[in-house]
């Protein structure tokens, strides 16, 4: 997978990733939730834009994700629901996982429970000299990065604040959910979220 930035305009999205499984589960298919965002704002968007936009973000994001894993965002309890939606994210964004995986997982086994901006920018340098992609990339769109991947970790409920030093929360998830993502082969995603060691 290569490294992108896109996620700078992609937020979260629970409420509405949510919203799209009730659907799928109801039996509409991924062009289905594309077309009601457009033609009944299913996501409730103001602009024809956003409607193509947020659909199209979550429907990527849901693309080969088994029922099991729907039926749990969308009926589970709410940690593990938050927990999954961020590991539909991270399965479709290369850096986001290796932020999660080597900042966010390191701190856990670490027992050093905060995430600190000098953290980000190590991070964002040691990229930055692996790949000439990433090299490649504006100050503002590292800027734009950090701010998502906070906000994103503190709606998932990663983090219990977004200014100052940002305060890891252990995250909850069934072990039902956890062993089944053991068994489909996405051990290394979960882990991550959860600092376990592989």
């Amino acid at each position: 997978m290569k490294y992108k930035s896109t996620i700078k305009s992609r937020p979260y999205l629970y409420k509405e990733t949510k919203k799209a499984i009730t659907f799928i589960n109801k039996g509409f298919s991924l062009s289905d939730i594309k077309r009601l965002s457009l033609e009944e704002n299913i996501f409730q968007l103001e602009s024809e834009t956003r409607k193509v936009e947020i659909a199209s973000i979550i429907t990527t994001r849901l693309k080969d994700i088994n029922p099991y894993i729907l039926d749990k965002i969308e009926n589970g309890n709410i940690e593990t629901s938050k927990v999954l939606v961020l590991y539909l994210i991270i399965k479709n964004d290369r850096l986001f996982f290796e932020f999660i995986n080597e900042v966010y997982k390191e701190k856990i086994l670490l027992k050093d429970l905060y995430i600190r901006d000098k953290d980000f920018g190590v991070f964002f340098q040691s990229k930055r000299e692996q790949s000439e992609k990433v090299a490649s990339w504006s100050e503002y769109t590292f800027k734009k990065l950090k701010q998502v991947y906070i906000r994103i970790l503190f709606e998932s409920g990663l983090i219990s604040n977004q200014k100052g030093d940002k305060e890891i929360k252990l995250p909850i998830i069934d072990s039902d959910v956890k062993e089944y993502l053991y068994r489909i082969g996405d051990k290394v995603y979960i882990n991550a979220i959860l600092g376990i060691v592989d």
